[in-house]
Order: structure tokens, then sequence, then C-alpha cells
């Protein structure tokens, strides 16, 4: 039985999936359009009517948000700056696991360390000194200098993008997209005074197949 597997079984050394403190986004992009305006007045049959063009635009960016959010899918790049805590021991090879990733991959933008200066300064360490390891979605650091801040909480921080999915461009997941913006334009309010019902095959049935599993 798993449960009953000790630590000297196991040949691998063991890792924390959660060795990240704090996570924040820092960047979205809230300008280019995933559902085109064709696209969502013909699901709509709003033909030839461009009058409601801005609000269709704003329906549309939540409609992306939302579908990236629910599937922790990277449809354009979203940028986050990641914190992990004190050091276990400094020039030593280091994991720093990476919270959110891409089927299409990451781009690691800096790792960098708060100095030991009175007033610290975060400081980048060179490309040469550390790689992605995608089979483990985090970046290994050949070594942080002795100079990195003891005292602070989270004194090393990575900041990286998520690469656009493959997965965005799919018609089952555009199709769901197309849906869930037309419940929103045709529900501008929270509240009902009669008794909504979901559709079977509606929104939620589309994506699960795309939700990636939590072990």
């Amino acid at each position: 039985m798993a449960d009953n597997i000790t630590a000297s079984q196991v040949p691998a050394q063991t890792r924390n999936p959660f060795s990240y403190e704090k996570i924040e986004q820092v960047d979205r992009d809230i300008v280019t359009q995933w559902l085109t305006l064709d696209e969502i007045t013909n699901q709509l049959n709003l033909f030839q009517d461009e009058s409601q063009d801005a609000y269709l635009e704003s329906l549309e960016l939540a409609t992306r948000f939302a579908i990236e959010d629910y599937l922790g899918l990277t449809i354009f790049p979203v940028t986050y700056r990641v914190y992990y805590g004190q050091l276990q021991g400094f020039n030593t090879n280091m994991a720093l696991d990476l919270p959110e990733i891409s089927e299409a991959g990451i781009t690691i933008e800096s790792v960098a360390y708060y100095t030991n200066d009175p007033t610290p300064a975060l400081t980048p360490l060179a490309t040469s000194a550390y790689f992605y390891d995608p089979t483990g979605n985090r970046v290994i650091v050949s070594a942080f200098p002795n100079e990195t801040n003891a005292i602070m909480a989270n004194p090393i921080v990575v900041q990286y993008s998520t690469n656009p999915s493959f997965l965005a461009q799919y018609p089952v997941i555009k199709q769901a997209g197309l849906m869930l913006l037309t419940h929103i334009y045709n529900n501008r309010s929270n509240s009902t005074a009669t008794q909504l019902h979901e559709i079977p095959f509606g929104v939620a049935q589309l994506l699960r197949p795309y939700k990636p599993l939590v072990m």
C-alpha cells in the first residue's frame, strides 16, 4: 500500500512541490482579442449591428479571463513574480518550483536575490547561473552567492511569463467561450426572478476534459 512507503524505500530525493512562498500576477494582456467581433456577433445574431461593439469587447475580455482562470490556460502571455524563502545553503544547487505553467512552455525573465546591504537591492543572476527544467516545472539554480539576504522572509525572486497555449485555438474551447459570453450577455445581473437551469451540454461539459487534474 502507498501509505506504508517510507522515505528509505523511495530511491529518488523527495522535493516539496510548493517551494515558493508567495506569487503575484504582474502583467496580463487586456488588449488582444481571442474571440473576434465577427464570431461574437454571429453567435449573438447581431448582424450589421455595431452599436454594442465596445460592450461586446469588454464581455470578450471577461470571458477570456474566466476561461483562462478556470482551466489554468494561457491564451495570451501572463507574467508572474514568485518569491522563495530562506536558503538551506549557499553555493549549492537549488530547485525553484513554478506555480503556473503552459503546455507551450514558459519564458524566464529574471532570477534575482536581495543583497545583505543595509538597504537590500534586488540583484539579477546571470542567465548562465540557472536553467529551466520543463520535466519538473522548476528553475534549477547552480548557486546563489553568499551575499543573499539572510534576514528577509523571501529573498529570492523569479519573474517569468507563460507562453500562449495551442489549446486556446481548439474549436471546442472557443465554442465554450462563445457560450459563456452569450450567457453573460443575456444575464446582466447575478439575480433573477425565475429559476434558471443549466443546459445539459453546456460550458462546463465542453471545458471539463481540458481542466488539469490536481494530484
